[in-house]
This record gives C-alpha cells, structure tokens and sequence, in this order.
C-alpha cells in the first residue's frame, strides 16, 4: 500500500474493484489521520494562523481525484485544502512541515495552511481569498484549451463562494469558450457560521449555471462512489470539448470554519447525527465488509500504517528547522 493518497491514473476502472475500493479508504483514512493530527498540533501552539480541517469531507475530494489524470489536468482549491494536497499525491511530511512553518514545507515554511502548491503534482494552491480560485481555476481551463493538452481543471469551491462575483464572471467566461472545466462546489452547508438557507437566494447550487447554459448536477458528497461517477461524467464532457459542468456536491464537515471557530451556530445532535448516520469512510468500509471485499482485519492493517505515515510527518515537521530570516527575499520574483 502506497503510503500517500493518490489519483487513479485508471480513472475508467470499475469503482467496484476491490483494489480501487481499498485505495479510496487508505486515501479518505490518510486524510482523516493527517487533519486529526494537524488539529492536535494546533492545539499544542505548533500550527499558528488560520487552520481549515477538512474532516468529515473526503469522500469529495478523493471521489474527484480519481476521475482524473496525474498526467495531465490541473486542481485548484480554496483554503481548507490539505485534504486535496494529499490526494493529489503531495507528501504529507511536507505537508505537515509546511503548516508548522517549518523549511521542510512546500513552500519553505512561509505559506502555512493556505498557500502551497506542487508544479510537480499540478495543484496551483490554496487561496485564502473567497473565490480567488475560481477565475483562476478557469484560467488553467483556458490553458489547457489553448495548449491543446487534453486537460481538465478541477475547480474546487464552497457553497459561501458561489455568491461571490468573480465566480459569476468565470462562470460567463467558461461557458462561452467551452472551457475544460469542472467546478466542485463543496457544499458542507455553512458559510463560516452563516448556513446556505440563509445566505443564498436559489439553494439548489447545481442550477447556478443554467443563465450560462452550464449543465449542473447534485451528488451526495458523503458517498465517495457518487462523487467518483459524477466526476467521470463531468470530466468527459469537458474533454469532449463540451465546456464546463457544475457539481453540487452536498458534505459536510465536522469540525468549525475553523479551528477558531467553536460552531455554535448549530447543535451538537445535527453533527452527531451525521457522524453516525452519514460518514464517508464508515459508509465505505461497509461496502468494503459486506461485499467481502476486505476483512476488518484488513482494514486493522491500513488504519495502522496510515497511521505511522501521519506520525512520521508529524516528526518530520517538528525536527525540520524553521525558516532563516534570509528566506523572506526568496521566492519573490521569477528571474528572466
């Protein structure tokens, strides 16, 4: 077993095979483990600034990462965007060192939680601006149009950015070029602490795009095999030439905003509702189990060494060195 989470490069496999099923568990377990642990290292002062947890939304991005290839399509993301690192194959000790502001990190300990990014794995960041990605996203669609690559870009979103103009205007943009385009909304129901009924005009986000002539879909967000089937769709009509698709993917995430936020603006019975009702890895490790596809000691064996990969990244963060004061002239102009 791979020790980070990766994207399927055989995105046309059957979700119903048994290696492809136990991989999106060590990928939604991987990411699980690491927020879980980024958390406590908050908690103990070695995670300063803002810190977005993405736990209770992994069957999203993992679904999503698997309907693509490494080779060629791109992702960008907002700023709870650790889960997409990993998925996208980014190592989590670089990860874990970066949101320690450690020169381990991706981005040498200066970025923290919301900007890093990996040239290498094609994930253009983290955006701490509401909405940013989104016109940027698209941008990526328009590379990828006009470099003839065969590309998609993965747009990832939540529902508080769907109200932002810029995304209006991206939107209008994709749907007039035909760009390659897939924009996931990851609509985990709150806005930092505002919910969707009480913020947005028109809750059904899967039609925001019908003034563009943009098709849009709702998928549950807590299924990774829903997501998976929705991403292929949406994937292959922006290959075809087709242009953008919506995803309306309904989640929901665990933890506050923030690890700031102490979510007082719902109960403590609507999220141990979904916790017991509608987790994403429980739900998969009952397909798993009943479909005799795994044993729980099988499952035993993976919690485990994801397990000793997120302690490792976690050492790895705390023994690399911080930045040197030297670093903050680096990485500032791109040389001619």
């Amino acid at each position: 077993m791979a020790t980070t989470a990766r994207r399927s490069k055989k995105a046309a496999e059957p979700a119903s095979d048994p290696k492809q099923l136990l991989s999106f568990y060590h990928d939604m377990l991987l990411i699980r483990r690491f927020e879980e642990k980024a958390g406590q290292l908050y908690g103990m002062g070695l995670i300063n600034g803002f810190c977005h947890l993405y736990i209770g939304q992994e069957a999203v991005v993992v679904g999503m990462q698997s309907a693509i290839s490494n080779e060629r399509d791109s992702v960008i993301t907002s700023y709870r965007d650790h889960g997409h690192m990993l998925a996208c194959g980014m190592d989590p000790k670089g990860v874990m060192a970066e949101l320690t502001g450690r020169m381990g990190g991706y981005s040498k300990g200066k970025g923290g939680s919301m900007h890093m990014f990996s040239l290498e794995k094609k994930f253009y960041g983290g955006h701490g601006i509401v909405g940013a990605q989104v016109p940027l996203g698209t941008g990526l669609g328009f590379a990828h149009k006009y470099n003839e690559d065969g590309g998609v870009a993965l747009v990832y979103l939540g529902d508080g950015a769907v109200n932002q103009g810029q995304v209006a205007e991206s939107l209008n943009m994709a749907a007039l070029w035909k760009l390659p385009v897939v924009y996931i909304i990851e609509n985990n129901k709150y806005a930092m602490g505002t919910s969707v009924e009480r913020a947005t005009a028109g809750v059904e986000l899967s039609h925001r795009g019908v003034p563009y002539g943009i098709p849009g879909e709702a998928v549950d967000g807590m299924d990774v095999l829903a997501v998976r089937d929705a991403g292929l769709r949406a994937v292959e009509r922006a290959r075809k030439g087709d242009g953008p698709t919506i995803l309306d993917v309904k989640t929901y995430r665990y933890r506050g905003h923030s690890m700031s936020d102490p979510a007082k603006y719902r109960t403590k019975e609507e999220v141990a509702k979904m916790r017991e009702q509608h987790d994403p890895i429980d739900h998969l490790r009952a397909i798993l189990i009943d479909g005799k596809h795994a044993t729980e000691e099988d499952l035993k064996v993976v919690d485990a060494k994801v397990k000793e990969v997120v302690v490792a990244a976690a050492d790895f963060a705390q023994a690399s060195p911080e930045p040197d004061a030297s670093e903050l002239y680096t990485d500032i102009l791109i040389g001619g």
